[in-house]
């Protein structure tokens, strides 16, 4: 079976002038994205996921590596027709509606009653029937989202790269920019998003890649990486050298329980001399992933 976008070793960097050394924002990554299959690139501020969707897109050419979309190179007519890509920040034609907009883009893709059609089904996808004749500009973040939402997906693109899309967005709008993307997902489309902040999107994705330093460090099923149990240990005064399994927070300590007890894990403490105030016990969330200990994640 065709996969539909496929990463194998894939390195970028990014020239400086001046002598000084170029800067490596993708070292090494490999990664497979399914038919139907909702993942999430999730990463720190310069991480690297914005360079890895746009390699993903074909609109930058990795220094190493393959990149084959459906099999097909990015740069053929073959995946130029499949994938499409919304960035971070919202950008469109000052003078344009979003109707014209999404027009302008319909062009590559149809004529006549074609393009009208076109439109017409990617102002239902991204909910904007009653925002078509307003600039587009002037739209307030959430609408703007849907747009670049809109525009990725015209003309029945089967892989969405999107970057950072809950950006600015509240529960409510997040909520419904998840619904979206999940039935997109649901019609057979891949959908490969990036987020800085992964922090309610346990409902969405189905698979979390997490992505340090320019190189994908972790890469698991999103219910493997849901569902543990963390131990949050609060103190007046944290500790300089933690107790083996255990982490420094801003209040304190706190440790993967996995199958161990909180008494066990709070004994420890204990043992160690440390005053504890209060402790309590949370599941695990996705944004837990980006503080995993590097020798903790498999590969």
């Amino acid at each position: 079976m065709t996969i539909p976008l496929q990463l194998r070793g894939v390195r970028r960097m990014f020239h400086r002038p001046f002598g000084r050394p170029p800067v490596v924002a993708i070292t090494d990554a490999t990664l497979e994205l399914a038919a139907g299959e909702i993942a999430c690139v999730v990463g720190a501020a310069g991480a690297g996921k914005t360079t890895l969707l746009r390699i993903a897109a074909g609109l930058l050419r990795p220094d190493a590596g393959v990149v084959r979309v459906a099999g097909e190179s990015p740069d053929s007519l073959t995946a130029r027709w499949m994938v499409g890509f919304a960035p971070r920040d919202p950008v469109f034609p000052p003078a344009l509606t979003v109707r014209e907009v999404l027009e302008y883009c319909a062009r590559c893709h149809g004529a006549g009653a074609d393009r009208v059609a076109l439109v017409r089904d990617a102002l239902a996808l991204g909910g904007l029937e009653g925002l078509a004749g307003r600039r587009a500009t002037m739209l307030p973040i959430a609408a703007a989202r849907r747009l670049l939402f809109a525009q990725g997906t015209l003309g029945g693109r089967r892989v969405l790269l999107v970057d950072d899309p809950f950006t600015g967005l509240d529960a409510i709008n997040r909520r419904d920019l998840s619904d979206r993307l999940q039935r997109l997902a649901a019609a057979g489309a891949s959908v490969l998003l990036s987020s800085a902040d992964p922090v309610g999107l346990e409902r969405l994705v189905d698979r979390v890649l997490v992505l340090r330093a320019g190189r994908i460090v972790r890469d698991a099923p999103a219910t493997v990486l849901l569902g543990g149990r963390v131990l949050e240990v609060i103190m007046d005064v944290p500790p300089g050298d933690p107790p083996p399994g255990f982490r420094v927070t801003a209040t304190g300590l706190e440790a993967d329980l996995g199958h161990k007890s909180a008494e066990a894990a709070l004994a420890l403490c204990r043992a160690h001399r440390l005053a504890v105030r209060a402790s309590r016990v949370r599941l695990k969330g996705l944004d837990d992933a980006l503080f995993d200990p590097l020798e903790a994640v498999p590969r």
